[in-house]
């Protein structure tokens, strides 16, 4: 069954005889093709007539035409205009650029451009890490795609991309503070995106890179990292594997099991399902079968990528062969980053007991929670209106608020699982549940919880420029 979202959701303005038989009568109508009424406004009333506008929760964009169509039906409601609150809500763009200094008389400006500003731009020129202090370095980070993997959408294009990176730049500044700015490069070619970004590079304290297909993404980050001085992250890889790692340990609490003793099967090979089992194996686990479309990837299987030949070698010991649904037998856990539909029902009840599911495939899950029901234990998805969303916002604020604080120079293996467990500990075992094993996204604790365990680990590493400020009495 489909659910109704705010994503889907318009706003019909309606012109009607002002009686108060005809709003339970358009409250029916709606009722009836399924729509979900969230607010009704008066807007006008006159003698005879009155104007609302009524808010409308659909399941698709079909689903809204449809509800439009049904109160077209009615001769005596008239439809002034209706509009997509999504689209309403881009107008614009979602980010604007503000001024932190006033400029209000000649002192200002004279501070704040020239002649003022010369001195200021020396004193960088004989130390470039004054530029920390100075600018906007200090807390921006660059959103970087080349729009070649874009959500559920696939190879749209940098222009078509800006909304998803506006979107995550409002997500930096609203959870972690961090100012954000989208970068959507008009090349998919590796070395064209990686010249570019080392020639911005200057402007930014942080490179998160978003939205680039596999296996191009990992080689883009590998040589970025290489070259920069300021973190580089692939939030779909490793954000990915953080907030999936931060689930598992509380999930693994639930069922009473350790991650060194279950068996992982996870569907999708592209750059999410590699990272999570690179992290996974860094936090212990033992065992575990990666699967793409063709089937488990194994040591001898032919036609792998650079990725893909790393999991054969690192993965699946035992060398097991075949479809998911034949290396799902008594697995322990499944993790998703593949297709809606790729977990049937029966494949669940071939797991073992207490199994635990996570079906990340956005917009749709690989199985359904209601598809899913008793057979399995814990369950979690990437959608907010089931429990256990996986949500990469529970870590990237944080983590780049903690990285910018101390001004480190990369992101290592264990800032990566300091992030995890310290998301996880938010939950506490009296809170812990089989529908609450990873905190909310609004939960405000969880960047505090994530900027100081990832500050501690650079510190502890080395990877820092300055230590984290003291706290006064």
């Amino acid at each position: 069954m489909s659910h109704h979202s705010p994503g889907y959701s318009i706003v019909v303005r309606l012109r009607y005889p002002d009686l108060p038989s005809y709003l339970g009568r358009i409250t029916s109508v709606i009722g009836k093709v399924n729509g979900l009424i969230g607010a009704i406004d008066v807007v006008d009333a006159s003698e005879k007539q009155i104007v609302r506008d009524f808010t409308i929760n659909a399941t698709d964009v079909e689903h809204g035409e449809a509800i439009v169509e049904k109160l077209r039906e009615d001769s005596e409601i008239e439809i002034i205009h209706v509009s997509d609150r999504v689209f309403l809500m881009h107008l614009g763009g979602k980010l604007e650029v503000n001024s932190r200094v006033p400029i209000k008389n000649r002192d200002d400006l004279s501070m704040a451009y020239t002649p003022g500003v010369a001195r200021i731009c020396k004193a960088i020129a004989d130390d470039p890490d004054a530029a920390f202090a100075l600018t906007i370095r200090r807390n921006t980070v660059a959103v970087v795609t080349d729009g070649s993997a874009v959500l559920g959408l696939g190879n749209i294009g940098p222009k078509a991309a800006m909304p998803v990176m506006e979107g995550k730049a409002v997500l930096f500044k609203e959870f972690g503070d961090v100012d954000a700015f989208p970068i959507c490069l008009d090349t998919q070619d590796v070395d064209e995106i990686v010249l570019i970004v080392k020639a911005i590079a200057p402007t930014f304290g942080g490179i998160n890179l978003e939205d680039i297909s596999a296996p191009r993404c990992a080689e883009i980050e590998r040589r970025l990292i290489e070259d920069l001085d300021i973190p580089v992250f692939h939030d779909d890889q490793h954000g990915t594997a953080i907030v999936v790692l931060a689930a598992l340990v509380n999930a693994l609490k639930v069922v009473k099991k350790s991650i060194d003793s279950i068996r992982i099967v996870i569907n999708g090979a592209g750059a999410a399902g590699a990272a999570i089992a690179k992290l996974l194996i860094s936090a212990g686990a033992k065992s575990i079968i990666v699967c793409d479309r063709t089937g488990a990837i194994h040591v001898g299987r032919e036609a792998l990528n650079s990725e893909k030949q790393w999991l054969a070698e690192n993965t699946n010991a035992v060398k097991d062969s075949g479809s998911l649904s034949d290396v799902i037998a008594a697995a322990d856990v499944f993790i998703g980053v593949s297709a809606k539909g790729a977990l049937s029902v029966e494949n669940v009840k071939k797991m073992n007991t207490d199994a635990i599911v996570f079906a990340l495939a956005n917009p749709d899950p690989e199985i359904t929670p209601r598809e899913a029901g008793e057979h399995v234990r814990v369950m979690a998805t990437g959608r907010s209106d089931y429990p256990n969303q996986i949500n990469n916002v529970l870590c990237f604020p944080g983590l780049f608020r903690g990285l910018l604080n101390v001004r480190a120079r990369e992101i290592t293996e264990d800032m990566k699982l300091a992030t995890a467990y310290a998301i996880a500990n938010i939950i506490t075992e009296n809170e812990l549940h089989p529908e609450y094993v990873i905190p909310s996204v609004f939960d405000r604790r969880v960047c505090t919880a994530v900027t100081d365990a990832v500050a501690k680990s650079a510190i502890q590493s080395g990877q820092c420029r300055r230590d984290i400020p003291r706290k006064t009495t």
